[in-house]
């Protein structure tokens, strides 16, 4: 790429952020609006409590352009985070506001076919409560206004004598202004992104417990979307096996959770299919049938991990969980030399300090056909 054009991308990247900035400069939040989700901060002196405030809020909006990104040249991530025994752990890791939404080689593919399921099954893949109109609202435009176009400029443009935003690669094309319909509005985001999206908010100053207000989710496993909007943390995860070792845990950290401080987890299980929309099948609950498979199909067995981040928005004080889904062939797994490594970690699911998830991520029924292809030579 000449110079001349890297030039002018990282001046996209400069214009796209501030014409966000002359677009939105009456929504964008002040400090005062930014500080009350600053919960542990009770600093008696005003003015560090109003720095830190302002320092918050300008990591939120500092974004690292990427101005020479090459999405079709950009191999995925090759994540391998499992371990010989499973402890259930928040386990999570800093990350940084630049680093929200990852893109890679199967952006084009992966986005016309959330396109495609946004289509087929509106009902179970958005959803948004009352409560959840205004995060969407500072979602969308976060991510169309300033986000995307300043760190993915070669995919990305704004038009500002339109407000329109456009996707480069897909021709889509989009207000920058919020639909007034929050369905809309998630199901534009559902397909520019890769990621799947759920938006939580507090509810009541006195009552801690977060609950799910919006979510956009074409990458479900073993879990409907729809049936999660409206509710609590602890509701959202009671399947989960060994989830009361964390959840009071989790909202602690969620009300502690800071503007511009982001934080990120990985999270692994095995289908014996190839399918990213998976609303059902990949996890065995109560009263579901367990028989045992014979052997797998070495072609369609994968291993899905998910890249999952947290993030606070600084107007409404939602809490972002998002995820994106990786999907790696067994085959592939054991061509890297690791299939003795992940066959010890199926079996390590029923070892650790959760050993219901050897049931409840479905290695009851392919656990032993799937280890014995792991150690095969």
């Amino acid at each position: 790429m000449s110079l001349l054009v890297v030039v002018i991308i990282s001046i996209t990247s400069v214009i796209a952020l501030l014409t966000y900035r002359t677009i939105f400069s009456r929504t964008r939040p002040n400090v005062n609006n930014t500080a009350p989700y600053r919960e542990e901060n009770h600093h008696d002196n005003k003015h560090d409590e109003k720095h830190a405030a302002k320092k918050a809020l300008a990591d939120h909006y500092d974004i690292t352009p990427l101005p020479t990104f090459s999405w079709s040249t950009t191999p995925p991530l090759q994540l391998r985070p499992f371990k010989p025994k499973y402890h259930i752990t928040m386990a999570l890791q800093n990350t940084t506001p630049s680093d929200l939404i990852t893109m890679d080689n199967t952006y084009r593919s992966r986005v016309l076919a959330r396109r495609a399921t946004l289509a087929t099954h509106p009902s179970t893949a958005l959803g948004c409560t009352p409560q959840g109109h205004a995060p969407v609202a500072e979602l969308y435009r976060y991510l169309l206004s300033v986000y995307l176009p300043a760190r993915y400029p070669t995919v990305f443009s704004l038009q500002p004598s339109s407000n329109t935003f456009v996707n480069l690669v897909t021709g889509l094309t989009a207000p920058l202004n919020a639909p007034d319909d929050p369905l809309e509005a998630l199901k534009i985001l559902g397909e520019t992104v890769e990621e799947d999206l759920f938006l939580l908010l507090k509810q009541g100053e006195e009552n801690r417990e977060h609950r799910s207000v919006a979510v956009v989710c074409c990458h479900p496993s073993g879990f409907d979307p729809s049936e999660k909007v409206g509710k609590r943390l602890a509701e959202i995860h009671g399947p989960v096996p060994g989830y009361e070792k964390i959840g009071a845990s989790m909202e602690r950290f969620f009300a502690k959770l800071e503007v511009g401080r982001g934080v990120k987890r990985v999270n692994w299980g095995i289908q014996t299919h190839g399918r990213l929309w998976a609303p059902s099948g990949n996890h065995v609950y109560d009263g579901d049938e367990t028989d045992e498979l014979e052997s797998v199909d070495a072609g369609e067995a994968m291993l899905r991990v998910e890249l999952q981040t947290l993030t606070r928005l600084p107007e409404t004080g939602a809490i972002l969980f998002s995820f994106k889904t990786y999907l790696y062939p067994l085959a592939e797994i054991k061509e890297e030399g690791l299939g003795g490594e992940l066959a010890d970690a199926i079996e390590g699911l029923k070892k650790g300090n959760a050993p219901g998830m050897w049931i409840y991520k479905g290695s009851v029924r392919w656990g032993r056909a799937v280890c014995e292809y792991l150690r095969a030579a």
